[in-house]
């Protein structure tokens, strides 16, 4: 009976947010394995820092970059810092992309050995969270969806999130069949959002379509096929 209550009572849970996101503190590089080699640090001396230099002129002195090591200053005069971690099969570095004023956090690429991700530093607390597309706000930035769609690892989920505290709240999250197909999304309104797949292999062929809308009770439904 306890647990027929139990069920009853997060059915009734209201769905606006889905969970609420707070964070983690930066982590240290524990080496693991061989270092990735002279094609890495040669691809960071050529390519990455330099056009991550031209970035961070937008945002100097509150972003530096020391070697391996990406400094972000925070609320209360401290500073967040991002080491890179070129190891093994747990290899990831952290490559400085702009700071967003409506979520009021930093945008770090984090490309890692057979991941990619973005790292979004919240400048209140400097706690980190983890999404794996780049945030696309809506037109009254309100709230962001961010679109994840990998064939490795294996990801196909469209996640709105909306600013909560000093944190993220999940809003929706939405699957895409990204097995088959390379999904993107747009918002056409503030609480429409269109979603276009095509098939991997025939890229030029139609494929799935359909638009994820909230409703006035704050859930988002999708519709189409």
């Amino acid at each position: 009976m306890l647990v027929r209550l139990l069920c009853l009572a997060a059915l009734l849970l209201p769905t606006g947010a889905l969970a609420q996101a707070m964070g983690e503190e930066a982590k240290a590089c524990v080496p693991n394995g061989a270092p990735l080699g002279a094609e890495h640090e040669r691809e960071n001396q050529t390519k990455e820092w330099p056009q991550e230099a031209q970035r961070l002129k937008r945002d100097v002195p509150n972003v530096v970059r020391q070697g391996d090591r990406l400094r972000l200053s925070i609320d209360g005069g401290k500073v967040v810092e991002l080491q890179d971690c070129p190891y093994g099969d747990t290899a990831y570095q952290y490559l400085y992309e702009r700071f967003d004023d409506p979520g009021r956090f930093y945008v770090v690429r984090t490309p890692a050995y057979e991941d990619f991700s973005y790292t979004l530093v919240m400048k209140r607390t400097g706690r980190l969270l983890t999404v794996y597309g780049a945030p696309v706000w809506a037109s009254d930035k309100s709230r962001f969806l961010s679109v994840a769609c990998s064939l490795l690892p294996e990801r196909g989920t469209l996640t709105i999130f909306a600013p909560s505290g000093d944190g993220l709240a999940t809003e929706a999250e939405v699957p895409l069949p990204c097995a088959m197909e390379s999904c993107s999304a747009r918002w056409d309104f503030q609480s429409w959002i269109s979603v276009s797949c095509a098939p991997r292999d025939e890229p030029g062929k139609k494929g799935t379509e359909f638009v994820v809308i909230r409703g006035n009770d704050g859930k988002w439904n999708r519709f189409g096929r």
